[in-house]
């Protein structure tokens, strides 16, 4: 202890409860200890002195010094006569939560029983350190009881954080198996954005999902959702079949669920091969075939002939003729770009021309080019003189990523299909590689408007960049909305 501190501490009334004077040693040895770290301004005579780390420092002492203590707060786990006891000050508590606000109402209560289950009451010496300090440390399977816990005492800045942190780790949690526990969790708290960003999350990263724990723990309800999807990333609409069949395997869903399932899967995306294969190997199939063998009739027929002989007597304006965002090689390429901010690139690459199997010997080869520093119209200089005869300035840095994606070979072999392009963009956190963005456009990334809008590539230190390349994978499908329409 220092020298103000000893002489504070020694000159304490003796036998007086220790709060008061504890405080005062808190201030002012705070006081004393700015004092000798004053810079003042010499022109204006004003200086700012911040030991606020200090008094936090002293606060956190507070929670362990029993003897200044005028609450203590009795937790019992669950059940259980197991309990925790915790030596607190009325102020710190009432600052920080209206709930114990409410509970110390009286002022002569000196002692509170609280009721927690197991995996909160661990974590309660937690939340007390977070009163105490405004600081908290938070590991991935503690975020719920955490949670909870700051919900329950109406602890609103603690919430807000923990939810941000959901958010923000999503990458991390995933082999964990913990993305799907906190959307049942934000679907039970009401709390519709972070639903919206574990859903996009999981579609977007579909195939880590799928061999992941997580999978087999998804609700009747999310499964739905997610298989109603197009921006699923997978490898192809088999890997979700058999994903699906173990998942049912696993939960046994009731009939409707089941055959909600089974329904969503896009089987005109999947070859008459493995089509064949699942009707034959498939346990699932072979139990439940009576409720999806209308979508295999009709999915035969779509590879019997071209999307353009099958849209004059079939409507294919439903899901199960669209396309996911499927990595496998007949419908895209990955693009790793080395050094992104130096110049343009330029790659090609093959696609099937449909997924029918009429059209498997039909290709078509894609030129793409990457942009690190293209001008928008807005942005780009008028040729015409201004009025104050002074000239706009602009520099490369003003330019923003862009891809262009035409085709090498003539549209008329299209036979009336038109395509959607789709970048997925790749990052790494942690360790772990994830699909952070999914951009659609027609032809150019300018039709987004926000196609790395972000991304800073200049700094080798942007977190869209993995060993200072970007990591895209181009996906091209073919839409059939226009073709229906122009027959009809």
């Amino acid at each position: 202890m220092g020298s103000v501190e000893t002489m504070l501490y020694r000159n304490r009334p003796s036998g007086a409860r220790c709060l008061l004077p504890f405080a005062t040693l808190v201030l002012w040895s705070a006081i004393a200890r700015g004092a000798q770290k004053i810079d003042l301004n010499t022109e204006n005579a004003i200086a700012t002195i911040n030991h606020s780390s200090i008094l936090i420092d002293h606060l956190q002492g507070l929670l362990h010094n029993s003897n200044s203590s005028d609450i203590t707060l009795k937790v019992y786990t669950g059940n259980s006569d197991e309990v925790k006891v915790f030596h607190t000050h009325h102020l710190l508590l009432v600052l920080q939560s209206d709930v114990f606000e409410d509970l110390l109402l009286n002022r002569s209560v000196t002692t509170l029983i609280l009721h927690e289950t197991s995996e909160c009451a661990v974590l309660f010496e937690n939340l007390l350190r977070y009163l105490y300090s405004g600081e908290i440390t938070i590991l991935l399977n503690q975020v719920i009881p955490l949670h909870k816990l700051a919900t329950k005492y109406h602890i609103t800045a603690l919430q807000h954080g923990i939810l941000e942190y959901m958010s923000q780790h999503l990458a991390s949690a995933l082999p964990r198996g913990h993305v799907v526990s906190w959307y049942h969790y934000s679907l039970k708290i009401g709390n519709e954005d972070l639903q919206e960003r574990c859903k996009r999350f999981l579609a977007w990263n579909m195939s880590s999902v799928i061999h992941s724990q997580e999978w087999q723990t998804i609700s009747d309800d999310l499964m739905v959702a997610l298989l109603q999807r197009s921006d699923l990333v997978v490898e192809s609409e088999l890997e979700i079949y058999y994903a699906v069949e173990e998942w049912i395997k696993k939960n046994h869903p009731d009939i409707t669920v089941t055959e909600t399932v089974l329904k969503s899967i896009r089987y005109a995306m999947i070859s008459p091969q493995h089509l064949f294969h699942i009707q034959k190997e498939s346990p699932i199939m072979n139990e439940f075939y009576s409720l999806v063998h209308n979508l295999l009739f009709l999915t035969f027929q779509f590879h019997s002939t071209t999307p353009l002989v099958f849209a004059k007597y079939f409507d294919v304006n439903c899901s199960l003729f669209i396309p996911r965002n499927y990595l496998s090689s007949s419908w895209g390429s990955p693009w790793v770009i080395n050094n992104p901010a130096r110049d343009d690139r330029s790659t090609s690459f093959q696609t099937q021309l449909t997924p029918s199997s009429s059209d498997s010997g039909r290709k078509v080869t894609w030129n793409a080019l990457f942009s690190p520093r293209w001008l928008p119209i807005s942005f780009r200089p008028s040729y015409s003189s201004p009025a104050n005869g002074a000239v706009q300035a602009y520099s490369p840095e003003d330019g923003r990523p862009r891809i262009v994606i035409n085709p090498a070979t003539n549209s008329v072999n299209f036979a009336g299909v038109s395509f959607q392009k789709t970048i997925l963009v790749r990052v790494k956190q942690e360790g772990r590689s994830y699909v952070k963005h999914v951009y659609n456009f027609h032809q150019s990334t300018e039709e987004t408007g926000d196609f790395l809008v972000r991304a800073d590539l200049q700094k080798r230190s942007s977190e869209y960049l993995i060993d200072n390349s970007l990591h895209l994978h181009i996906i091209i499908k073919p839409i059939y909305q226009s073709l229906i329409k122009a027959i009809k």
